[in-house]
C-alpha cells in the first residue's frame, strides 16, 4: 500500500497516549453547547464565509489588542504573506527575520517572492536586534520579528532601526495574543502584527485561522481586498487576488474563546512561573531570559537542556509529552537549499536547536502535574 503523505493522523495517535499532554483540546471544548447552538443558527443564516460572526470577531479583537483595525484571514501564515504583499514586498526584495522560528514565518516570506535574511537570536530566544543593522542591504524592505513563545521583542528598538533605514515592520505575533512589553501590545510599533488561531494556540479554533491587526487604514483596506479575491462587491474585482477568508464557523469558536482568553493567559503565566521555580536550581537546565517589563504569555514553555535527546526520551517514557520546537532551524531545512541565503553567523540559533525542549504549560495542567514533570527532570540529572 502506498504511503500516505498526510503524517498527522498517526502523529495524533502517537501523542494521545501521554498522561500529561501538550494537547488540551478535549478539556477546553468539553462544554461546547454554546458553540453548537451558534453553529445551528449559522445553518439557518448560511453566511458561512465572511459572515456576521467574522465582523463580530474582528470587533472583539480590536478591543483586546488595542488596535484600530482587525482583519480575519485563513491562517497565521497567510496573515504574514498578505501583510507583506500589502506593503508591496515581492520578488527581488529581502526581509530580515530569525531562523529560530516555525516554518510558516519563512514560508510566508518566500510566498511573496522575497528572500529571507536570517539573523541570530539572543538567550531570550528572540532576534538579536544588535545584529540586524549589519544585515541591511539596498534590497532590504522589511523586518519580521518573531515573538517566540509569547515574549514580545523590544519593538521600540526595532522601530527606531526601521525608521532609520526606511523599512517596514510586520510582526509574527502568532504566539503573542495579550503579550505586552512596557505596557504596549503587539502591533503598537509596526505596520502590521500577525496572529494564528491554530487549534493549539492560546486563542484557538477548530481548524486553521488567523488575523492581522494594524493601525493603518490603507493596510486594512488592502488586506480586506486581498483576503477575498480583490472584490469590492459581488460583481466588481478591484485587483486579482486569492482566497484567505476566515470561515464563519471558526469565528464562532474564536468568539467563545475570547471570553476566556484573559483567564487562559493568566493560568499559562502561573504555570510557567512554577516550572521556573522548580527548574532554576539545575545547572543542566538554562531558562531563557525573563524580563520584568514584559507580559510573557507562554504559548510554549521552552528551556535549554544538556543531554536533550536523552531527557526527551526519558520524559516521554514517563508519560510526559515533551517536544522539541524545533530541532532543525530554518536555514538548515531542505527547503532553504533552493534559496540564495546569506551566510550570517547563526551560532546561538544552531546551539539552541540542539538543546531546546518544550514542556506542557497549558491552562489545564495541574500544579501536581507540573511538580511531577519537574521532579522527573530533577531525577534524570541526578
Amino acid at each position: 500500500m502506498k504511503k500516505k503523505f498526510n503524517f498527522l493522523p498517526n502523529q495524533y495517535k502517537d501523542t494521545s497516549v501521554f498522561k500529561i499532554n501538550h494537547n488540551y483540546l478535549k478539556e477546553q471544548f468539553s462544554d461546547n453547547s454554546e458553540i453548537m447552538k451558534k453553529i445551528q443558527k449559522l445553518n439557518h443564516n448560511t453566511d458561512y464565509t465572511l459572515g456576521a460572526e467574522v465582523d463580530r470577531f474582528e470587533d472583539n479583537i480590536k478591543k483586546i489588542t488595542d488596535s484600530k483595525y482587525a482583519i480575519g484571514v485563513g491562517s497565521g501564515t497567510d496573515a504574514i504573506t498578505l501583510s507583506l504583499k500589502a506593503l508591496g514586498i515581492g520578488i527581488g526584495d529581502e526581509v530580515i527575520t530569525p531562523s529560530f522560528t516555525f516554518y510558516g514565518t519563512i514560508g510566508a516570506i518566500a510566498m511573496t517572492g522575497a528572500t529571507p535574511v536570517f539573523v541570530d537570536i539572543k538567550q531570550d530566544l528572540n532576534i538579536d536586534i544588535s545584529l540586524i543593522e549589519k544585515s541591511i542591504t539596498k534590497k532590504t524592505k522589511a523586518i519580521v520579528p518573531v515573538h517566540w513563545s509569547g515574549l514580545i521583542c523590544d519593538m521600540k528598538k526595532i522601530n527606531t532601526l526601521a525608521k532609520k533605514h526606511n523599512l517596514y515592520i510586520v510582526e509574527d505575533a502568532c504566539h503573542a495574543i495579550l503579550a505586552e512589553r512596557d505596557h504596549k501590545k503587539a502591533g503598537y510599533y509596526s505596520d502590521a502584527a500577525c496572529f494564528s488561531l491554530h487549534p493549539l494556540k492560546n486563542l484557538n479554533v477548530w481548524g486553521d485561522g488567523g488575523f492581522v491587526i494594524t493601525n493603518k487604514e490603507n493596510i486594512k483596506r488592502k488586506l480586506s481586498l486581498s483576503r477575498n479575491h480583490g472584490l469590492i462587491s459581488r460583481d466588481i474585482c478591484h485587483e486579482f487576488s486569492g482566497n484567505s477568508r476566515l470561515d464563519t464557523i471558526q469565528a464562532i469558536v474564536a468568539n467563545q474563546l475570547i471570553k476566556k482568553i484573559d483567564k487562559i493567559t493568566k493560568n499559562r503565566i502561573k504555570n510557567a512561573k512554577k516550572y521556573d521555580q522548580y527548574l532554576s536550581q539545575l545547572k543542566d537546565i538554562e531558562i531563557p531570559t525573563r524580563y520584568h517589563n514584559t507580559r510573557h504569555v507562554f504559548h510554549i514553555y521552552s528551556i535549554k537542556a544538556n543531554k536533550r535527546d536523552l531527557l526527551l526520551k526519558y520524559l516521554q517514557k514517563n508519560g510526559i509529552d515533551a517536544k522539541v520546537h524545533y530541532p532543525i532551524p530554518m536555514h538548515l531545512q531542505p527547503a532553504a537549499k533552493k534559496l540564495k541565503l546569506n551566510k550570517n553567523n547563526l551560532k546561538i540559533t544552531e546551539e539552541t536547536s540542539k538543546k531546546i525542549i518544550s514542556l506542557p504549560v497549558h491552562e489545564f495542567i495541574t500544579d501536581k502535574q507540573i511538580k511531577f514533570v519537574s521532579k522527573k527532570i530533577l531525577d534524570f540529572y541526578k
